[in-house]
């Protein structure tokens, strides 16, 4: 019998002790999951080495370290009324986003260095499992005008034996369908104080993951972040908005991004601290485009990038 790809269904669960099955059920922690891949053994190897008699050849790898990688997409969405956790909650607290609900009115996601929680994650391809302990991981936003804003996520977690198992059924009515990227749906958009004209965004985390394995333990660590994302907006003039002259100052501003126009349904994006960087020019629709990278900077500590479900 062959394994039919798309029957694919992916369970993830935030452990309350690292490294131990936390047992993720299809009734309670199903993902609505787009693009998934997944590298079912990652292995860190040494090579023997060896002196040989007077031949030529490979040498033997030995195996000493065994971890999983798993990225997919997310689409970015309210989670259907303000103050409630959304759905996809345990993914952005993997990736070292701390989560306060405030009852009937949002729910934020703040960066934090320490007290980093991880998660099980249960991949079923029809009838067939792997699994991923311990896992941490860090996650991009991206916003595409006319296209379906998305979380995309790359995590690592400890490696289990895949076994076969049968695909649960999945419960996925707390993700909401998404609102494309435009001007009607994605109301908010500034950047140093100017209403930019956006085509496309992007902001990531950019956590440095790393596996572990010494005498006496084997982890996922989450040793650092240098958020930083991408922009192309319609470029105007200099009079208007200086954004060359902007970065070549290295001056810093605010960026807001508000997703969604009803309250359960929107999703907001703040850094306080915004650098630009390496600005392009090129052209979509015979219109001039402005392309930047954006640095996201901390200001007071653990802030460099907010979301917040509304």
């Amino acid at each position: 019998m062959p394994i039919f790809a798309r029957k694919k269904i992916l369970l993830v669960k935030i452990e309350p002790t690292y490294g131990v099955d936390a047992v993720p059920t299809g009734a309670v922690n199903a993902v609505l999951a787009r693009n998934v891949r997944i590298t079912p053994l990652e292995q860190m190897l040494e090579e023997r080495g060896v002196v040989t008699p007077g031949y030529f050849g490979g040498q033997e790898q030995i195996v000493a370290g065994d971890y999983v990688k798993i990225e997919f997409e997310v689409e970015v969405a309210g989670s259907g009324a303000a103050g409630t956790a959304p759905a996809y909650g345990p993914l952005l607290r993997a990736c070292a986003l701390s989560e306060t609900v405030t009852a009937t009115v949002k729910t934020e996601y703040k960066t934090v260095s320490s007290g980093f929680e991880a998660a099980t994650t249960y991949f079923y391809v029809d009838g067939k499992l792997c699994k991923l302990l311990g896992m941490r991981g860090t996650v991009t936003l991206r916003f595409n005008s006319k296209g379906i804003p998305v979380y995309a996520f790359a995590f690592t977690g400890l490696y289990t034996p895949v076994t076969d198992g049968a695909n649960p059924t999945p419960t996925l009515t707390g993700f909401k369908a998404p609102l494309a990227v435009n001007r009607a749906n994605t109301p908010t958009f500034t950047l140093h104080g100017y209403a930019a004209k956006v085509a496309a965004f992007e902001a990531g985390l950019n956590n440095e993951v790393v596996y572990r394995n010494l005498i006496g333990e084997e982890s996922v660590q989450i040793v650092d972040r240098k958020p930083a994302g991408q922009l192309k907006i319609e470029d105007v003039p200099v009079a208007t908005k200086d954004f060359i002259g902007i970065a070549r100052a290295g001056t810093k501003g605010a960026l807001q991004l508000i997703h969604g126009t009803t309250a359960g349904y929107k999703v907001q994006i703040d850094a306080p601290v915004v650098q630009l960087l390496k600005p392009t020019v090129d052209e979509v629709d015979g219109i001039q485009m402005l392309g930047l990278d954006l640095l996201l900077l901390p200001s007071a500590g653990n802030d460099e990038m907010t979301i917040t479900v509304l």
